[in-house]
């Protein structure tokens, strides 16, 4: 009892401990601005407060995080110039700023939130005696990852560059592929402890006005201790975060991105991170790999249709051999029924707990190989589907059509480029082979139904999610059927870059030079 009075004593005194905001301004106290820093950073042993004199006479201090501020810079541009300045006391912040420091990126902080956010990204803070305004130098240096090839979207022809966990290298990529000024980065600072960096990417005279609006609100909106992935703005800026169909583009690829940039769509880079977003979204979209822009057309538009079919196959072939099993045997041909009943005589479970078995232990298979590391993930799961799959069939608890369907579907939902999406369409599996195991060939219509509707009422950032198809844009359903010859895309899609329609000449198809023999 003695120790919770104790508690709550000590608590209230704590609580009505004079304490300064962090919003106050620097203050000509040099003693005093250097107490609150203090304060703030107290139990910091990583936080450095390097104290020194300007030619002998001006006090002044330095403070920088170890590990993410360059110290040989500081050695060298810092601090060996102010010491051996033969002005000191004399010297004003201007002048250092002009004259004495010579890092290239210095930024004048003048309210201790404006050191603190400095200081927490690597960048040292100079605080000077009789000066209510400090320096920030641009010396951030830490430890990085090199840029490489994205792991889960390789392509076979394209670039081989992908976005690391920094935001100035992230950037730069994109800078590097579109030179013009149009290029606008906005800069947001998200999370209340780990005030992440959060960039909007867009084209001035591209994207459209309200959509970057809207992105702005929707990210200002965002009040949360921390943000660490992008799948943390992701959950918060979509309009329907019940479904299980991703309304945002997810990414490591930066030609991914400068191409929807080129539409109309809006970029956001989160520092930390590799993976960026694009909004809008829709379906079709999320179907399109990169790689179909970089083969000839005639090839890019026959991977997209496979693409297609393999979608719909991921989605129902299991629901469909469930229900022509179950209920609707005079659809299956009578060689193949024979042959199918034959494999089945032994099990003792119905189609419908005999596929979500298997379709379960796939899930689980699948899951395990991605989580393993990654020499022995990709030999796990593969022989641990094929031993799995062969002892199941030996000791009667699968058939072996069964197995082939499964197995056929697991490819079919590789085929998607989208992780995100594949996602989406391995959740819906299981309750169409519900469906399919109680009303048959009926359920597997209602749930389609039910998938369509859905669909239909879904938007990304005010975009209808079925887009061209639903609504039906004339104009720009050539543009998801087929991969169009790049001679023959002279317009961008309607919703999401109609602020500037044309994205090159028409009447571009080559051809010999007229008068040419």
């Amino acid at each position: 009892m003695l120790d919770r009075k104790w508690f709550r004593k000590s608590k209230l005194l704590h609580h009505r401990q004079p304490s300064t905001s962090q919003q106050d301004p620097l203050t000509t106290d040099f003693q005093e601005n250097l107490r609150v820093l203090r304060s703030l950073y107290a139990n910091c042993s990583d936080v450095i407060f390097r104290p020194f004199l300007i030619g002998g006479k001006k006090k002044a201090v330095i403070v920088y995080i170890e590990g993410l501020s360059n110290i040989e810079e500081i050695d060298r541009s810092v601090l060996g110039p102010l010491m051996d300045d033969a002005a000191g006391a004399e010297t004003t912040v201007r002048a250092i700023f002009e004259k004495k420091v010579t890092a290239a990126k210095v930024k004048e902080v003048k309210t201790f939130a404006d050191c603190i956010e400095q200081i927490s990204s690597g960048n040292p803070v100079l605080l000077f005696e009789q000066e209510n305004r400090g320096l920030s130098l641009g010396l951030a240096k830490w430890e990085k990852r090199s840029v490489e090839e994205p792991v889960a979207e390789s392509v076979l022809r394209g670039p081989r560059e992908g976005f690391t966990e920094t935001m100035a290298v992230n950037t730069s990529l994109l800078r590097r592929k579109i030179h013009s000024p149009q290029l606008k980065i906005l800069s947001l600072k998200v999370g209340r402890y780990s005030r992440t960096q959060v960039m909007i990417v867009y084209i001035e005279g591209l994207a459209d006005k309200t959509l970057i609006d809207e992105v702005k609100n929707r990210l200002q909106r965002i009040d949360m201790d921390g943000v660490l992935e992008s799948g943390y703005i992701e959950e918060m800026i979509e309009d329907n975060p019940l479904s299980p169909f991703p309304q945002v583009i997810n990414t490591e690829r930066p030609d991914v991105v400068v191409a929807n940039l080129l539409e109309g769509r809006v970029a956001i880079l989160l520092d930390g991170t590799p993976s960026a977003l694009i909004v809008p979204a829709t379906m079709f979209s999320l179907l399109q790999a990169a790689e179909d822009y970089y083969q000839r057309f005639m090839i890019g538009t026959a991977i997209r249709w496979l693409r297609y079919l393999f979608f719909i196959i991921s989605l129902l072939l299991p629901s469909l051999y469930v229900a022509a099993i179950t209920f609707h045997q005079e659809m299956v041909p009578t060689t193949l029924l024979i042959s199918m009943a034959r494999s089945r005589e032994e099990i003792p479970f119905p189609a419908l707990v005999e596929a979500l078995l298997m379709e379960v232990t796939f899930e689980a298979l699948r899951e395990a190989g991605a989580r393993l590391p990654k020499q022995v993930g990709a030999a796990v799961s593969i022989v641990g589907s094929l031993i799995i799959g062969q002892a199941a069939v030996t000791a009667g608890i699968a058939s072996s059509p069964l197995v082939m369907v499964v197995s056929i579907t697991g490819i079919a939902s590789f085929s998607v480029p989208r992780y995100s999406a594949g996602i989406a369409l391995r959740l819906l599996r299981f309750p169409m082979m519900f469906l399919a195991g109680i009303l048959g060939l009926l359920g597997v219509m209602l749930g389609i139904i039910a998938i369509v509707v859905h669909l239909c009422t879904l938007r990304s950032f005010g975009v209808p999610y079925l887009t061209p198809m639903a609504p039906l844009i004339p104009r720009d359903i050539k543009y998801v059927l087929i991969r169009l010859p790049w001679w023959k895309m002279n317009t961008r899609p309607r919703l999401t870059g109609d602020e500037n329609k044309h994205r090159q000449a028409p009447g571009q198809k080559p051809g010999p030079t007229r008068g040419t023999e």
